[in-house]
């Protein structure tokens, strides 16, 4: 029986996210993200036509001493050009109680910030977060990262 349920259950776990396109966390050393840490994700595109969700991956502690988080992002596009977006992400309702999901102290956030986007060109992107807190260490997150999957119309 064990045989038959070890293979149907892979199945249903890789079918899970067919959105899916890139996934991608860096962990943060200390839990305490220094303004100088920038975290980088490299993503190849071969598909222009496809319309994407763009979303940043947060996990930090409870303990973390602010509701949002601002964050630089630059987007280095395949032919050399940049552009540089300033981010905010809120991780706090506004009665105290955290976004996201959790066990312990711990919290983890994917959130939204572009949605229903092409790539322009085909070719190596570049995206590259820097904490914009103006607090030298920002202490309480322990990784951040990239996600992007397949636009779907609802």
């Amino acid at each position: 029986m064990n045989k038959l349920i070890v293979p149907f259950l892979l199945l249903f776990l890789a079918s899970c996210d067919n959105n899916l396109l890139f996934d991608e966390n860096s962990s943060i050393d200390n839990m305490s993200w220094a303004q100088n840490d920038v975290k980088s994700f490299n993503y190849q595109v071969d598909d222009t036509l496809q319309a994407c969700n763009f979303y940043m991956n947060i996990r930090h502690t409870e303990d973390f001493a602010f509701s949002n988080l601002y964050v630089f992002l630059k987007t280095e596009f395949p032919n050399g050009e940049a552009a540089r977006d300033t981010m905010e992400f809120i991780l706090q309702e506004p009665d105290g109680k955290w976004k996201g999901s959790g066990a312990g102290s711990l919290r983890d956030n994917s959130i939204m910030f572009k949605q229903n986007l092409r790539f322009p060109l085909k070719g190596m992107y570049r995206f590259s977060f820097e904490q914009a807190m103006r607090e030298p260490q920002l202490k309480g997150i322990s990784e951040i990262g990239l996600r992007i999957e397949k636009f779907q119309n609802p």
